[in-house]
């Protein structure tokens, strides 16, 4: 569908919120999957300065949106202003997607199912049973260390520079969690990269870990997607580590999104092609 030729008065909206946002890659990967599925669905992004939160969603349940993407800085926010919360995000205490149910809004969290989906992709491995460690307990690192525990993992332990914010999230795992230190990273078989460190304009050169301390045989998740190729994955990949980015990971949580406000099974391979087509003309 030629979304230009194909925006009517029966044309349904979804949006990305932030600040800033214009930058966001939401607007290619669901309005690729609009098209590829023929649905009469547009998607844009729309800046929403802090603080502006309640007045956005008070706007787009009165114009009837039928869902929100949630970036930084106002996925607490959002949380805050919902009228309900899914388990996981009231968890996590944020929102990155927001479906209206009616005249309600509720507020989910897709990060961490995301990322779960995106290990799923990767042949003959599974998080089941697995020993995993997550360097960062930001937003991103919590969401990855609840989805691990809620996907069976045996162990899941949380590096961070601030002891407080890594308990924090390692107490997400209940038993299984702990604080870890950065020299026990050889003894895991999944490494999650959940910093910025490594990111296109973040840290420089700088890298979350010392990747002489990864092993053969290990699976090293990078949550970064630009660049596409970070300092860690290169030097995970000579040392016999399986490795892969963070566009995964940002592909599935949209699919989970788009299946929240559609109905729809998303097209996965479609929304992925975008992505990277996206990426390639920055």
């Amino acid at each position: 569908m030629d979304l230009r030729a194909g925006v009517s008065g029966h044309t349904r909206l979804a949006v990305v919120i932030g600040e800033p946002v214009r930058h966001s890659l939401s607007p290619a990967i669901h309005n690729a999957a609009f098209a590829a599925l023929d649905m009469d669905w547009v998607f844009l992004a729309c800046e929403v300065p802090e603080g502006g939160v309640p007045e956005a969603l008070a706007g787009a349940l009165a114009l009837g949106i039928e869902g929100l993407s949630v970036t930084m800085p106002h996925k607490a926010a959002v949380a805050a202003a919902v009228d309900r919360l899914s388990g996981t995000a009231s968890l996590l205490g944020a929102v990155n997607c927001v479906a209206r149910e009616g005249r309600r809004l509720v507020g989910h969290s897709t990060d961490g199912d995301g990322f779960v989906d995106a290990l799923g992709s990767e042949p003959g491995w599974s998080p089941t049973g697995a020993r995993c460690v997550v360097f960062g307990a930001g937003g991103a690192g919590r969401a990855v260390v609840l989805a691990l525990a809620d996907a069976g993992a045996a162990e899941v332990a949380v590096v961070n520079r601030t002891t407080q914010h890594a308990e924090a999230a390692a107490a997400l795992a209940g038993d299984r969690g702990r604080v870890a230190a950065a020299a026990e990273t050889g003894r895991f078989d999944l490494v999650v990269n959940a910093t910025p460190l490594g990111m296109t304009g973040r840290g420089g050169g700088a890298l979350p870990l010392d990747p002489e301390l990864l092993q053969p045989g290990q699976l090293l998740v990078d949550l970064v997607y630009e660049p596409a190729e970070t300092v860690l994955l290169s030097a995970a990949r000579e040392r016999g580590v399986r490795a892969f980015n963070g566009v995964r990971m940002l592909v599935h949580q949209a699919a989970r999104a788009f299946e929240l406000w559609t109905g729809t099974e998303a097209p996965i391979e479609v929304m992925a092609a975008a992505t990277t087509e996206a990426l390639a003309r920055r």
